[in-house]
């Protein structure tokens, strides 16, 4: 309860801080809304549902991208963590292409596939394929050498090894890999759709577009609002649980 009492004052002072800045008038209302014009938009566009349709094709582009992105990079990971071949080649490819922005694949999705949804569902799957792949691989090669000698003195076969063994034992990163491709899945979408204009829906990125386009700010703030909570909305319901279950079951938590 003290936490959340103490996180409700910190967002109070950070709206309270806003609102002063907008009083203030240091930037022009159409540069800096208020809140109020912020909120008043957000209830305008669930009224008329435009949050919410938009909101559903972003997260259905979403989901398929970072689907395919971990059953992809998953089997990837553990090949790239067996061979070494695979670790000098693969590894330092996926290392390397990580460190690319997201944006940076927009221009080529757009070359192979066009305004097309194809090109959103690339975008992403590039966001989340190599932090999925750098993590499985970084998690097989932190498993204590004992488990797996364990194992294979007590009569497991190398299958059994590392789907019972290694793989449960690597998890924690598994999931840490996966939680980062979320949140890289997330920016590459938001860029694709920023720079994709499709006619088979508008997602979020496109309202941060047209509110742009618009100079409507208080749009752009509330969508980015938005891209916000959900982003924390599936942290805390997704993620963080999976992490202290793990952490608990491994006995690393604090």
């Amino acid at each position: 309860m003290r936490r959340f009492l103490s996180a409700l004052a910190f967002f109070a002072l950070l709206i309270a801080l806003w609102q002063a800045l907008y009083d203030l008038k240091i930037w022009s209302p159409v540069l800096l809304p208020s809140p109020v014009q912020v909120v008043r938009y957000l209830q305008g566009a669930i009224v008329d549902q435009t949050l919410l349709h938009s909101t559903i094709i972003t997260m259905r582009r979403l989901l398929t991208g970072y689907f395919f992105g971990i059953v992809v990079g998953l089997p990837l990971g553990l090949l790239t963590a067996r061979w070494t071949l695979l670790r000098d080649t693969l590894g330092t490819t996926a290392l390397g292409l990580q460190t690319l922005p997201s944006v940076c694949w927009v221009p080529l999705a757009l070359l192979w596939f066009g305004q097309t949804e194809a090109a959103m569902l690339f975008v992403v799957i590039m966001g989340t394929l190599w932090s999925v792949i750098i993590a499985t691989d970084t998690g097989v090669r932190h498993v204590p050498p004992i488990y797996p000698r364990a194992a294979l003195t007590m009569g497991s076969k190398r299958l059994h090894i590392w789907l019972k063994v290694i793989l449960p034992a690597s998890l924690p990163f598994i999931v840490s890999g996966m939680k980062q491709g979320w949140a890289f899945a997330w920016r590459s979408l938001m860029a694709a759709e920023i720079y994709v204009t499709i006619l088979t829906g508008f997602g979020l990125g496109q309202l941060l577009h047209f509110g742009r386009e618009q100079q409507a700010m208080e749009q752009v703030i509330g969508i980015m609002i938005v891209i916000v909570l959900i982003g924390l909305l599936v942290d805390k319901t997704l993620f963080s649980p999976i992490e202290r279950f793990l952490h608990r079951r491994w006995g690393t938590s604090q």
